[in-house]
């Protein structure tokens, strides 16, 4: 089977210093695309609308915050298959057991090191793919 292309991202974090973060991390490799999302809210609302290859989601949001942002994809088809990466400060072992437990791909991290983000994502979404 032939890999599948990581073209697009949607990053849904709170904090807007990480979602720059992100955009200027990913901005570096052609071909790829990325949407950034201050709330579980709004990306709930956006997500049918641009339907990315993957999300990387903040775990510790106010209001809907990651794992109940998750949970609100799953209950929609369209969304219920999108590839999930949560990032977060509290990347404690029982934490990331519960987010995978919760269908993540994986678990990175913040503060994370702005280079190596794009190679930690794509490790995890060929693991997965």
């Amino acid at each position: 089977m032939p890999e599948r292309t990581l073209a697009s991202i949607f990053c849904v974090d709170a904090d807007p210093d990480v979602r720059e973060i992100v955009e200027v991390a990913f901005g570096l490799v052609p071909g790829l695309t990325v949407r950034t999302c201050p709330s579980g809210t709004l990306a709930v609302q956006e997500l049918p609308l641009v339907m990315p290859d993957l999300v990387l989601l903040d775990a510790t949001m106010p209001g809907l915050d990651g794992p109940a942002t998750l949970a609100k994809m799953r209950e929609d088809e369209r969304l219920r298959n999108l590839p999930v990466i949560f990032l977060t400060t509290t990347a404690l072992a029982r934490n990331v057991d519960r987010y995978l437990q919760l269908g993540a791909i994986g678990v990175i991290s913040k503060p994370f090191d702005p280079p190596a983000l794009a190679v930690r994502v794509r490790e995890l979404w060929t693991a997965a793919s």
